[in-house]
């Protein structure tokens, strides 16, 4: 496809738009769905991109932006659903809400989505300008679609790709004849030791995208909290289920050991948020000479291709909604609620609003750099909200200890553990969105879209998902209950979405006020992350290497059907460019080889491939879960053939990386 920077396309379409709110609808039910589930979401460009093609090839007029603003839509409607479904259900598990106030969420939603959408832009030159990250899914996201419309480009690597991981997913999870993990634990005396896998296609395609460095880093964090922290923790703390080892190493790894990677992703992000600083203003500066270029007549200069909203709208526009923050946060919450003076709760607001500002923009900043770094599935979001929770939950005991008695009033310490997660609300949505925005702005970077307009559609998708997903969560709750609160009497507890990420949020918030937060564990983590920047500026320096902190971190939070499968599609994509310059006898260093480029482009089509059809599977395979209300819906082997599945899915997933070793 030739350059299209200066290119007058047409990119928002009202085919597009209409195309775009069905997807937003439909997109946002199914993760919610999955989201209070099993506590994950399914991204949404590539199924997004997949049938925008297919749908836009029916029209006689269409070109590749006006797919990429569809997928751009649409990915609000997962990324939305994962920042609102991971807090405000902690609500009703707290006992705060006894249903889903409808205004409120909408209002949250809205205005946390579209901060975090203002918050990408001056983060969009300087992630982008960073040669040193991949961009995973927002690189498969762009490849697709340039792909779709390249008439030079071999669209077989993706299709095959795409139709063979789908076929695994559905035998993997629809059918169950295909284990997506399989872990190995044993008791020995008081020891617990083992070790686990994953099978997913797509989470292996991402790791190779990702490359051997992100691998590497996560692979540290995996030794550090499963092969060493498990055994350690259980010769401290016990095992927690005695005769069962597999489910007592998770139960460490959720009381203690996710926590530690809290503490490492918490310091990491900091340090990242420092490097990413010069180039951030670097980008704020870039932007305020775009607009002085507009203002004195010569915006046809500056490439259609690099045009942002204008800052100053930027500026304006956070000002503007940290106005509604604080006019929602009056109208959710009294002095009463929290037994303090109206006085001390309107300097209390005051506060948040900038606890939502600043921590909005950190841990905005550090969502995005996580897309960059491995991708928008695979980021830890809610150890993000989790770190963003504590740091505000300590912030408002510090300041309300002294005042308000909290063990003498127990609904006191309830209604500020909900404070706080009303908060955290905003920036979770806003941190989500970000992360969202800065993979799609790389999509549409490689097909040459117009980052000004992409941003106008976020803000417009942010908008229709804040207005269904209200309805969406009440009508799951209503249907099966969330977190062990029921609607109605005589409900089914096993069919109950346990909504795992809003329940953790809702326990650390009880636990800080009740104190009795695993500090320990977040001082390890922390200390982790210190001696992991330490180690990566001295590689910096001495051999240009990089020992990326946060994917430690997140090797040590993420479970290791996650963590694992991308430590190998990392560690393949290594062994198949070394072979790829063995094979034409040229040195691993020097790049540019055509024949080399050819091959490798091929296998990244044929990984972009592989995440674009588990994509779509997940997807489809969320309509029968939620139509039967059961994850087993479609499974037809007996829970005894878990073992068989297991080697199956071995013997798949060797065949995945062989099959991609050969296509490079």
């Amino acid at each position: 496809m030739g350059s299209s920077s200066k290119k007058l396309l047409p990119e928002i379409t009202i085919k597009g738009v209409i195309l775009s709110i069905f997807l937003i609808v439909i997109l946002a039910a199914s993760n919610a769905y999955l989201g209070l589930k099993v506590g994950t979401t399914i991204s949404a460009s590539i199924p997004a991109v997949v049938i925008a093609i297919s749908v836009l090839r029916l029209f006689r007029n269409y070109n590749v932006l006006e797919i990429n603003i569809v997928q751009t839509a649409a990915s609000v409607g997962e990324g939305l659903t994962a920042g609102i479904a991971f807090t405000l259900p902690a609500l009703i598990i707290l006992h705060y809400w006894t249903k889903f106030n409808y205004w409120e969420m909408v209002g949250i939603s809205a205005t946390g989505g579209i901060l975090g959408v203002l918050f990408s832009i001056p983060l969009r030159r300087a992630l982008l300008g960073d040669k040193t990250l991949k961009f995973p899914e927002g690189t498969a996201v762009g490849q697709v679609m340039k792909a779709s419309a390249a008439e030079d480009t071999k669209l077989r690597p993706i299709i095959l790709g795409g139709l063979i991981s789908a076929a695994i997913g559905f035998l993997q999870n629809g059918f169950k004849i295909l284990a997506d993990s399989y872990q190995f634990w044993l008791i020995k005396g008081k020891i617990l030791f083992g070790f686990g896998l994953g099978f997913s296609p797509a989470v292996i395609a991402a790791g190779y995208i990702c490359g051997i460095s992100v691998a590497i880093s996560l692979f540290v964090g995996v030794i550090i909290g499963w092969v060493l922290g498990v055994p350690i923790l259980s010769m401290h703390y016990g095992i927690p289920l005695a005769g069962h080892a597999a489910a007592s190493a998770n139960q460490i790894w959720a009381d203690y050991i996710r926590y530690i990677g809290v503490g490492t992703m918490v310091i990491a992000g900091l340090w990242t948020l420092v490097t990413l600083f010069k180039p951030v203003v670097k980008g704020v500066i870039a932007s305020l000479d775009s607009l002085h270029e507009q203002r004195q007549g010569r915006g046809h200069h500056i490439l259609r291709t690099d045009r942002d909203i204008p800052i100053n709208y930027v500026f304006w526009g956070i000002i503007f909604l940290l106005i509604l923050c604080l006019l929602q946060l009056f109208t959710f919450m009294s002095a009463h609620a929290l037994g303090i003076s109206k006085g001390f709760y309107a300097a209390l607001v005051g506060i948040d609003i900038l606890y939502i500002l600043i921590a909005g923009f950190v841990f905005s900043s550090i969502s995005g750099y996580f897309a960059a770094l491995v991708g928008s599935s695979n980021s830890p979001g809610s150890g993000l909200l989790l770190s963003a929770l504590l740091i505000l939950s300590l912030i408002l005991l510090l300041i309300l200890g002294p005042f308000v008695h909290l063990k003498a009033h127990p609904n006191y310490a309830k209604n500020i553990a909900a404070f706080a997660i009303i908060v955290c609300s905003f920036i979770g949505a806003s941190a989500v969105l970000t992360n969202e925005s800065v993979q799609i702005m790389k999509a549409g970077a490689i097909v040459e879209a117009t980052p000004w307009k992409q941003q106008v559609v976020l803000i417009f998708g942010v908008i229709i998902a804040a207005l269904i997903l209200p309805l969406i969560l009440s009508l799951l709750f209503n249907a099966y209950g969330i977190g062990g609160v029921f609607p109605h009497a005589g409900m089914s507890h096993d069919q109950m979405l346990s909504a795992p990420q809003a329940g953790l949020m809702a326990a650390v918030a009880k636990a800080v006020f009740n104190h009795q937060l695993p500090w320990y564990m977040l001082g390890a983590g922390v200390i982790i992350g210190f001696i992991g920047i330490l180690i990566d500026e001295i590689l910096k320096a001495w051999k240009g290497l990089r020992f990326p902190v946060l994917a430690v971190g997140l090797g040590i939070y993420l479970p290791l059907a996650c963590s694992v499968p991308i430590f190998i599609g990392g560690l393949l994509s290594y062994i198949v460019q070394r072979k790829c310059y063995k094979c034409h006898g040229i040195d691993y260093d020097k790049a540019g080889h055509p024949h080399v480029n050819i091959g490798l482009q091929n296998a990244l089509l044929l990984a972009c491939g592989i995440v674009a059809g588990a994509s779509l599977v997940g997807v489809i395979l969320a309509i029968p879960f939620a139509i039967k209300q059961s994850a087993d819906a479609l499974r037809i082997v007996p829970t005894t053939f878990e073992p068989i599945a297991a080697i199956l899915s071995a013997v798949a997933t060797l065949g995945l990386c062989y099959w991609i070793y050969r296509v490079a």
